[in-house]
Formats: C-alpha cells, structure tokens, sequence
C-alpha cells in the first residue's frame, strides 16, 4: 500500500476503530454451511463494489473519495446505472457476508453504521462536488438512479443486465 492509502486508513474517525474492535473482540466460530453461505453472499457485492473501478479507470475519472472535486466524467453505466454508491453498497455487503460467517448479529452493527456514516458525511460531500461539477446531468442521475438500494433497484438491475443476457449462448433474439 502507498502512503496515501494508510494516510486514508488512520484518518477513520475513531468511533469507527472502536466499533472494529468492540466486534472483533469476541469471535463467533464460523461453520462450514456459515462459511459456504458467506462466500455466496460477498460475491454479488464484490462484483458491484470491483466493477465501477474498471469503468471510472477506462473513463479516465478519479475513484478517489477524497477527491470528487477532480471528476472529469459522471459515470452513470454498469453498477453506476443501479447505485449511485456502488463501491460503499459493495463493501457494506462484504460487512454482512463477514457477519454471515461469525454467525454474529453483533457483526452486522458495523455494516450498518458504516452506511449511515458514509451516508451522513462522504456521500454528501461527494454529491456536492458532482452537482458542482455536472449541473443537470447529475441532476438527472441522481433523480434516476437510488443513492444506495430502494424500491426502483430490482427494475434497475434488470435493466443494466439485459444487455448480458440477450448475449449468452442458447438466447435467440427476435
């Protein structure tokens, strides 16, 4: 890791390192069928979290979020097109895979509070920095598209895989 990431890693706020180590310190014992279940949870996650860094990296944009000021293109396609935070729905979703594998409900606390503290603070300055940038369009975008999941999501994800699946084998098209 560079020193700009570590430099990242030490700046959380210090309720969120209690929080890390209020659950870490009793551990529940993961089973097979709670490992098993884990790993089939984080994947979907892991993919929505991974995917916007392709697509802002071909774009040309920054992904640093202690940069959105420097965003030179409003990525509004793949897991963008579903979540406006894909990258925070991702890693909340691998907070709860790893709750899944303790077997700890005390697990989940972190997931949650990492949503309303990125919700409360980051997401509002990264949107701040977008409006500035984009006008209308992020206008647009943010009218159309959740900040995180709601009721819209499931047409949304239908939507952004159609293309996908009119392109697996045995699919006839007409």
């Amino acid at each position: 890791m560079d020193l700009e990431t570590w430099q990242t890693i030490v700046r959380l706020p210090a309720v969120q390192w209690v929080q890390a180590l209020a659950v870490q310190r009793r551990r529940g014992t993961p089973t097979r069928a709670s490992a098993t279940a884990a790993a089939v949870l984080a994947v979907p996650p892991a993919v929505v979290g991974l995917e916007p860094l392709v697509r802002f990296r071909r774009t040309g944009t920054t992904w640093h979020p202690h940069r959105p000021d420097e965003a030179s293109a409003l990525v509004t396609t793949g897991a963008n097109a579903v979540t406006r935070n894909p990258m925070y729905v991702g890693l909340a979703g691998l907070l709860v895979a790893h709750a899944v594998h303790r077997r700890s409900v005390r697990a989940l606390l972190p997931a949650a509070l990492f949503v309303v503290s990125l919700d409360r603070g980051q997401v509002r300055r990264e949107e701040e920095a977008l409006a500035a940038a984009f006008g209308q369009e992020w206008e647009d975008y943010r009218d159309r598209v959740p900040r995180w999941v709601d009721a819209r999501t499931p047409a949304l994800v239908r939507k952004a895989l159609a293309p996908l699946v009119g392109r697996l084998p045995g699919r006839h098209r007409g």
